[in-house]
């Protein structure tokens, strides 16, 4: 764990590795790393697929390594079909960013787990922030309804939306558009980004997103192949992270992040302590198929409650 604290990527890459895999040999140092961390400003970037998240995240990359940030970056894919492992075009694709500016990138399959984010995400976040990373940006998969989960990993949270393909009223679709603290428009060089950012500029107006105490979210056109205004982004990025600070938020959110992580183990935990008792639950299911028990009496046989508990 030194080593990790030290900042040896192969340290920590091994030890995300490690976390991917469940080891129980990990879970000491994991909760360890854990107490060390929580200094590191987490963005969010997330979007319906075709957007150009991977492009502007490498541009977001470039921009902060030139104010002298150590940036880490964790791409969520979604599982090969095959292998179960990630497919790597994010990696890929920022490959050339991290290497140029000493940027740590880590490709992670989402595994089967929805809400747009793999399972061990954010204790590779952890172990990223220990290890003096920051900011360190977590990319989506891009599936749309299941992708608001990053709401609750991140402190700033930024959708990007490409011109051209509805992404305006997709976002709404989605229940993406409300968790945004910065909107970006990709293509900014072409015409119809000016219709998008107005689009969303009048959704704001309207009042369809309920606007955050004290911060007003911006729409920003950007080109991540050219860099032109991926300086306003990262700016705006900046300026949220101040405004969570200086206004108190940054204190619920938090609670918010833990609250998730809690959840979610427990969900975790929950589904590994059926799947190894595969006998008691074929039991009950059969119960259920066969109409001598229903479905919710089972469940609550499964977690070992009375049917007092089930009345209240």
């Amino acid at each position: 764990m030194s080593d990790v604290l030290a900042g040896s990527v192969l340290a920590i890459a091994r030890m995300i590795s490690r976390a991917e895999s469940g080891y129980e040999e990990a879970a000491q140092a994991l909760a360890e790393i854990y107490k060390l961390s929580g200094k590191a400003h987490i963005v969010g970037i997330t979007g319906v697929p075709g957007a150009g998240k991977s492009t502007l995240v490498s541009s977001l990359i470039k921009a902060f390594a030139s104010d002298g940030y150590k940036v880490g970056v964790i791409a969520v894919d979604p599982s090969s079909p095959f292998s179960g492992g990630a497919i790597l075009g994010d990696r890929v694709r920022m490959n050339d960013a991290a290497q140029s500016c000493q940027a740590f990138v880590r490709s992670m399959a989402t595994r089967g787990h929805l809400g747009g984010l793999a399972r061990s995400t954010l204790q590779a976040v952890d172990i990223l922030d220990a290890a003096g990373y920051s900011p360190i940006i977590i990319e989506t998969v891009g599936v749309g309804q299941d992708e608001v989960e990053v709401v609750t990993a991140a402190h700033t949270i930024a959708v990007l939306s490409a011109p051209g393909l509805g992404d305006d009223i997709q976002a709404i679709k989605a229940g993406i558009l409300e968790i945004a603290d910065i909107h970006a428009v990709s293509k900014c060089d072409k015409p119809e980004a000016a219709a998008t950012v107005s689009a969303l500029n009048g959704m704001m107006a309207l009042g369809t997103v309920k606007a955050s105490a004290g911060w007003s979210t911006p729409v920003l056109p950007v080109s991540s192949i050219s860099g032109e205004r991926i300086d306003d982004l990262k700016d705006a990025i900046g300026r949220h992270w101040m405004h969570l600070r200086e206004s108190g938020e940054l204190a619920e959110r938090q609670r918010s992040m833990c609250r998730t992580r809690i959840l979610g183990t427990a969900r975790h935990l929950f589904h590994l302590k059926f799947n190894e008792d595969v006998e008691e639950i074929e039991k009950h299911i059969q119960a259920v198929v066969q109409r001598d028990m229903d479905p919710s009496a089972a469940a609550y046989r499964l977690l070992g409650w009375d049917n007092e508990a089930r009345a209240t």
